[in-house]
Order: C-alpha cells, then structure tokens, then sequence
C-alpha cells in the first residue's frame, strides 16, 4: 500500500478530492496565462484553495498541452482559457521517425516540475499531486486527434512507434516529478476512451502500465485519469496496473465500483460543466449527497469532479461542494 492509497482508504471519513487547480485564480487575482507560466502563482492559488476549502491534496494545474509543446507542437495561451495544442507536429512516418524526444526541463515542464517542489516544500503533510498527459492522448496531440484514432486502425505499427516515444518522455517525466517530492501524478489519459476496449488495451493501457513499473512504488502512486472511457472500457482500462483511476462522466462508478477489486481506488465524477459550472448550490449538493449514496458501500472510493474544475466555476458551487462533504 502506497502513501496516498493508505490516505484514502485508512481514513475515518469519507474523502473528496476534486481536480481543483484554476479557480484557485479568483483568490488570488492571477490570469490562466501566469498560472501555467509561474510556478509561484500556480502555488498562490493552491494555497488559498487549501486555505477556503481545506483541500486534502495540492495539485499542479491539468494542462494538456505542456508535454505536447515540449515536443515542438505549436500551443494557444490566454489569460481566462486552458492552453490548447494548435495543429499537427507529425503528419507522416517520415515525421514519426524524425520526431525527437526532448529532455526533460524542456519548456514549460520546468515551471510545473518547479510547482510540484515548491507545493512538496510548504509546512504539513499534505500529499502533492502533479498533473500530466497519458501517452496515446500525448501522441494524439501531436499527430492529431481524429487521425490518431484512424491510425490506430489504420497503421498500427506507427501507432506503435509514436507511442514508444511519448511513453519514454513521460517515464521520464513522472520520475522527475517523484525525485521533485510529488506523493504522486495524475495521469490524464481522455483521448484513449475514444478507442474500443480492445484498442484501449493495445495502444493505452501497455504503455500506462510501463510507466506504473517504472515509478508506482510505496512512496508514489499513478492515478490513471480518463474522463471520456465508459463501463465497458473498465477491464481494459484495469489491465494498466495502477492502483488508483479516475474517471469522468460517462463512467458508471457505482457498478465499475462493484467490478474493480476491493484494494483498486476509483475516483470521479461529477461533470465538471454540468455540475459544478452551470448548476446552482442547491443542485451541486444534491449531486453530491446522490453519488455518496450511490457508494456508501465502498472504502475505494474518492468523490471528485470528473475531469479539472474550469477557471470560471461559481465559488458558491464549490462551497456548495465541500459543504455538502462536511455533512456526509
């Protein structure tokens, strides 16, 4: 048992641990932009998230575009939205073969590996928890979305070979976040429950469970996040070999919880814009009281939102949130 699955499962209550980085902004006056640029402002905002919620874990931001621009793909930053990728960096096998792994520090992973030491440095013993790209959504950026799933059918063994290169980066990547103090990563892997199980297995789940041996241990967990996979990806989804997922939306986190082993933590899923960004309090927590019963039964499980909390959510709603938990 790990650091963060013993947290989880050997606590007295109930947890909830929302993937909530961005509206840490309204309290301290930061844009987007200077959160995923400055580590010390993205450190601001979890502090006063930590401060107004009593947040159980502190988190570096869930951008998915860093490891792709490490890489060299073209990004889209501004001051109220979450970075995007912009077109395509590897059209072709010729590109595949050309593309080169950068080292790690490239770019803006050093501001987000710089976070995550200046989170591990603050008083107490709160678990810090780094955000990162999985690597079929990783190589997905890089030769576009819709064209990766039709490699994927299409051109496996080039599928293959971008996945060897995003893979090797992001072992590299989770094991400097764990050497800068991190308790553990959260790997989000959405555009791999845009595949069948059967491809899911294949071109997601081999290489998530390469990067879970080269760093899982007792000091350091992969939380596998995947916002877009549904009950039937869930053995597919399982064959990585973490020990934490986290799921999103379309999840059925009441039977995944009744399939997955008793020692397995499932997190999730309240939807993010349908919950937390257009509802109102009242609904927020009616939200919240019927997934927790929706659960009771289950040590393994973490309420949370099903993928990151936008920038702009109602800080109501968030109290509404944490409220809500108080009275669980």
């Amino acid at each position: 048992m790990s650091t963060l699955t013993r947290f989880v499962l050997q606590r007295s209550t109930r947890l909830a641990l929302p993937i909530l980085t961005f509206p840490g902004a309204a309290f301290t006056g930061a844009t987007v932009r200077e959160l995923v640029t400055n580590p010390a402002a993205q450190v601001a905002a979890q502090v006063a998230l930590r401060e107004r919620f009593a947040t159980p874990a502190l988190l570096s931001c869930m951008d998915l575009s860093v490891e792709a621009e490490a890489f060299g793909c073209a990004i889209s930053v501004g001051d109220e939205e979450v970075p995007t990728v912009l077109g395509r960096l590897v059209t072709d096998e010729a590109g595949a073969a050309a593309l080169a792994v950068p080292a790690i520090g490239t770019g803006r992973t050093g501001v987000y590996l710089e976070t995550v030491r200046q989170l591990a440095a603050l008083p107490g013993q709160t678990p810090v928890l780094a955000g990162m790209i999985g690597p079929f959504s990783l190589a997905a950026r890089i030769y576009g979305v819709s064209e990766a799933l039709g490699l994927s059918l299409d051109s496996p063994e080039l599928t293959h070979r971008l996945l060897a290169k995003t893979t090797q980066f992001l072992s590299a990547y989770a094991h400097a976040f764990k050497t800068a103090g991190a308790t553990g990563v959260i790997m989000a892997e959405p555009t791999a429950g845009l595949l069948s199980p059967r491809a899911l297995a294949e071109f997601s789940s081999a290489y998530v469970k390469q990067i879970v041996a080269a760093v899982d241990d007792d000091a350091f967990t992969l939380v596998l996040h995947n916002c877009a996979a549904k009950l039937v990806h869930l053995p597919a989804v399982l064959t990585a070999g973490a020990r934490m997922f986290h799921f999103g939306a379309p999840m059925n986190l009441p039977a995944a919880l009744a399939q997955a082993p008793a020692d397995v933590i499932l997190c999730g899923n309240l939807d993010p814009a349908g919950v937390f960004v257009r509802s109102n309090p009242a609904a927020v927590q009616e939200a919240v009281r019927g997934l927790l019963a929706a659960t009771q039964a289950h040590r393994n499980f973490v309420l949370s939102s099903g993928c990151d909390v936008p920038p702009k959510t109602p800080l109501a709603n968030l109290e509404a949130f944490f409220q809500a938990m108080k009275k669980d």
